[in-house]
């Protein structure tokens, strides 16, 4: 294809750069100004009206800029030749110009984000497909290592199922619980699991709470508890699996599981008489001990994944890697990585995804968590998010990467070159030397409440209006459309402390005016 790129002079060594790797025939126009993005459709056609007669005949398309913010369509109806936004950033150039066979390119939006949603559509259309594959599903299901937990299929050769825990269930109101137990699921939960509490018996809430979440969700349910009551009201009200059995409460709850056929998450336990397995062979051969004392039933074995430097993290992994290599029939595996991430200070994002990675090379089929403390927030969307990525690498025999799927929040894939600009204009060092001056028109304080963010407008002390939005530009639109702000500097701050609780809300942070989002790093 013969394909002419269009751009400033300071980016022209890297798209120069791209166009000589293409394998299409690519020409590139270097319009004199130094910034790109400076560019607009009428400069370009006045641009490509000054190239020799005969210079555009044999080109098919015309890619621009992505970051020029008009839609660059006036090209095509001047030029007769179609014409694109390319990449917002020119280091991404090759890989508009690789795909660009595939993709729909559009004069309106860049393709870099094309290229995102491409990759992202083909992505989630894979797992989509597989899922919705009922013979290949059953045809797996014949392994051993794949069960069926309610109507949710769970196994080593299925995408790992997020499990999300409702920590201390019974001492919410109904609808806490159900409140809690829709976000999980709205956060890509699989399974939603009822945590009971430890050492008390509160047997009589579990028909209540099983029953209302079974009636107003669409995924399994299950119960958390060792306490062998606490397990048999449970199957009879109706769960879908239970965890957990181990060497003290199986006896007393095997036969109830066995008659309703509902599986079981099994330890290498005995809490009954205090007993914990202390080296990896203790676990594997109290696991597979346990798992031929319960036959009837499904079981998915728990090595019990240990936070780190408690006993050894290590060691738990290799316990699950060698369980999974020595166990005669196969089953599936439970990977607790809320043990992990609730008991380590640092963003779970990173520890969720390489937890997810170790599982998927386990070959386990459950990830599990709660998110009880506020550095976990997010984390079963996290679970879920890398739990697909993992499924497409497995898939495909790739590394996590490229997938279309991911989970960078806070860094970029690709770092950006950065082009500096040299402008012969006076240079000034900014210092922050200003007196704080009341506007007339008013004050606001600004908060985050029950998901949204929320503006309240004081006249004298008295709140006259309370503005609710989702984000800082609806905000700060609807503060200038009822005209409650008259000074620059008042309006400044106000758009930067919206934006810093728009940012809060989005990932899941502790907001607070006028004091900084993030941290400076610690200094050593």
């Amino acid at each position: 294809m013969n394909i002419l790129i269009i751009t400033g002079e300071l980016a022209s060594k890297l798209v120069k750069d791209a166009a000589s790797k293409s394998d299409h025939n690519v020409q590139v126009h270097v319009v004199k100004t130094p910034i790109a993005a400076f560019l607009t459709p009428k400069k370009i056609i006045g641009e490509l009206r000054t190239l020799p007669h005969g210079k555009l005949e044999s080109v098919e398309m015309i890619i621009t800029p992505g970051l020029i913010r008009k839609d660059v369509s006036p090209i095509k109806d001047e030029l007769g030749i179609s014409a694109y936004k390319g990449s917002t950033d020119a280091a991404d150039l090759d890989i508009v110009l690789e795909m660009v066979d595939k993709l729909d390119l559009s004069p309106k939006k860049s393709a870099d984000k094309l290229i995102e949603e491409e990759q992202r559509k083909r992505a989630l259309k894979y797992i989509e497909d597989f899922e919705g594959n009922q013979e290949n599903t059953e045809k797996l299901l014949q392994k051993p290592e794949n069960i069926m937990v309610g109507d949710l299929p769970v196994g080593e050769d299925f995408p790992m199922r997020v499990l999300a825990e409702i920590a201390n269930a019974p001492l919410l109101s109904p609808e806490e619980l159900l409140k809690k137990a829709e976000y999980f699921v709205k956060s890509g939960a699989n399974m939603v699991d009822i945590g009971m509490i430890a050492g008390e018996n509160m047997s009589s809430r579990i028909p209540g709470m099983v029953q209302l979440l079974k009636e107003n969700l669409e995924v399994p349910v299950s119960i958390d508890t060792l306490q062998s009551e606490e397990l048999l009201v449970a199957v009879d009200a109706g769960v879908d699996m239970v965890l957990s059995l181990d060497h003290g409460n199986y006896p007393e709850v095997l036969p109830a599981l066995q008659r309703a056929r509902i599986p079981a998450v099994i330890l290498p336990t005995d809490y009954r008489r205090g007993w914990v397995p202390e080296t990896i062979d203790q676990r594997v051969n109290s696991l597979m001990d346990l798992k031929e004392k319960c036959k009837g039933i499904e079981v998915i074995a728990d090595p019990i994944l240990d936070p780190v430097n408690s006993k050894s993290m290590v060691d738990s992994i290799i316990a699950c890697r060698r369980f999974q290599e020595t166990v005669p029939v196969k089953c599936p595996v439970f990977f607790g990585i809320g043990n992990v991430t609730e008991l380590m200070d640092v963003d779970s994002v990173g520890v969720n995804a390489l937890l997810s990675g170790i599982s998927m090379e386990l070959g386990s089929s459950i990830l599990f968590t709660p998110e009880e403390s506020g550095k976990t927030r997010g984390s079963v969307k996290e679970l879920a998010i890398s739990a697909k990525m993992m499924f497409l690498s497995k898939m495909r025999g790739s590394i996590p990467k490229d997938l279309g799927i991911n989970l960078l929040v806070f860094k970029d894939k690709r770092r950006g070159e950065s082009i500096q600009e040299e402008v012969d204009v006076p240079e000034v060092t900014v210092s922050a030397d200003y007196k704080f001056k009341q506007d007339p028109r008013g004050s606001f304080k600004i908060s985050l409440q029950e998901g949204s963010i929320m503006v309240v407008h004081y006249q004298k002390m008295q709140p006259t209006v309370a503005l609710y939005g989702q984000t800082a530009w609806e905000l700060y639109q609807e503060i200038i459309n009822r005209d409650l702000v008259s000074r620059l500097e008042h309006a400044a701050y106000l758009g930067q402390e919206l934006q810093k609780a728009e940012d809060a809300l989005k990932l899941g942070k502790n907001y607070v005016q006028d004091f900084p989002l993030f941290e400076k790093f610690m200094e050593y």
